[in-house]
């Protein structure tokens, strides 16, 4: 086995936070998410496509932040536009008019928007198009698949949230038209909308590019039964396509929901749709925050849409990322590694097969390996390809998962 990483300092750091705040870290930052006692918890600093932990320990980062950097870390025209901003104020109570400017843009760029409403994070936005479908239908059931964040009527860990409202939320499962028309004529008389992550990401399973026909039979499925259709594109806005998955494999919902990947790391997101339902919030759906008229996300966001559109980020991602997911089957073969190669090009996974009784262990092993050998990914989230990862950063990761996959098999070698 590989040498444990010297962690020390992030250890020592996430003892004082457990002092400090409820867990040290929050939700899917808790070291029970990767290796206990192997990966860092806490960084110094990120550049290009690696991070830095506070012990020094440098790796090729290919979670990016769970999605936000598209490009890298550090990037240095997107943080002077920003700075530029600074010198005139960015948080007033009135907006500035860089808010039209981007919203402009991304009317321009994504299919579904005809009206824009600016806020910080993913589930900010879904939880405003959730609110607006509600307040436009004066129906209640939310129809979901995906996830869509932390507020209570989508949350997956119930605590704190009362049945009833948990009552209002109904999952379907991905790829399966017959399912979710069930679940629509099970509550016909009171659905508001349907709610979907256009690629399928179920939690600690594979990516799903979604099946041929899918995506046109949920957008047929919400037009016979007229129910507002809600693309959940925190994820793939502006890694998919410019315009998103609905530009990609061509259908358009009502309202739809980007972030992540938007600024490049600053925080903001974007519920977008059709006017006719939308201008629902002119009068009778109410959202506002102190902080959503900020205006340095905004600089930051223009300044990415910049760099992604004049160095054709999307279509070098596709290609290198088609790429990456060959290898990872030459891998998987080569090794004859239980395992599943799966997800998009902008977004690779490979999970562990069920194939025995020991694949959880076999999964722990590989992702100690993984750290230890300085790649950052993680074992139950897809990973990222980022545009200042390097030939040589790609060529790395596929040689350190080699190298573990190797390592871990001689251990926990699969019985033929």
């Amino acid at each position: 086995m590989s040498k444990a990483l010297n962690l020390e300092k992030s250890l020592a750091l996430f003892e004082k936070a457990k002092e400090l705040s409820p867990g040290g870290v929050l939700g899917i930052r808790r070291p029970y998410n990767f290796v206990q006692g192997e990966y860092p918890i806490f960084l110094e600093r990120g550049y290009d496509g690696h991070i830095v932990d506070v012990d020094g320990n440098d790796y090729i980062d290919m979670l990016c932040a769970y999605g936000p950097v598209i490009l890298g870390y550090e990037e240095k025209e997107i943080n002077e536009a920003v700075k530029e901003q600074m010198d005139k104020g960015f948080c007033f109570s009135l907006v500035q008019e860089v808010q039209n400017q981007l919203e402009q843009r991304l009317v321009e760029l994504i299919p579904s928007a005809e009206m824009v409403v600016l806020a910080k994070t993913g589930s900010d936005v879904t939880s405003i198009a959730v609110r607006i479908a509600r307040g436009y239908s004066k129906k209640n059931t939310i129809l979901r698949c995906g996830y869509h964040g932390w507020h209570d009527w989508c949350v997956e860990n119930p605590g704190g949230v009362p049945q009833v409202i948990q009552d209002l939320t109904k999952e379907f499962e991905y790829g399966d038209l017959e399912d979710l028309e069930r679940k629509i004529k099970e509550n016909l008389d009171d659905v508001a909308c349907i709610i979907v992550t256009p690629v399928g990401h179920p939690t600690a399973l594979p990516v799903i590019a979604p099946p041929e026909g899918y995506l046109e039979g949920v957008r047929a499925l919400a037009d016979r039964y007229k129910i507002i259709l809600i693309f959940d594109e925190i994820r793939t806005g502006f890694r998919v396509a410019m315009g998103g998955a609905q530009e990609r494999y061509g259908v358009t919902p009502d309202i739809s929901l980007f972030g992540k990947a938007m600024a490049n790391g600053y925080p903001i997101s974007a519920c977008v749709g059709k006017k006719e339902y939308m201008k629902i919030m002119e009068s009778e759906v109410f959202v506002s925050s102190t902080f959503f008229p900020n205006s340095l996300e905004m600089v930051a966001s223009m300044k990415t849409l910049d760099i992604l559109e004049r160095e054709k980020v999307v279509e070098v991602m596709w290609e290198r990322g088609t790429w990456y997911l060959e290898e990872l089957e030459k891998i998987k073969a080569e090794t004859g590694a239980p395992v599943t190669v799966s997800g998009i090009p902008p977004m690779p996974y490979i999970t562990f097969d069920k194939a025995d009784d020991v694949y959880k262990q076999r999964r722990t092993l590989f992702f100690t390996e993984v750290i230890r050998r300085g790649l950052f990914i993680q074992p139950y989230h897809h990973w990222y390809i980022a545009h200042r990862h390097t030939d040589e950063d790609l060529k790395r990761s596929l040689q350190i998962i080699r190298e573990s996959m190797e390592e871990t098999l001689k251990v926990y070698p699969v019985k033929k």
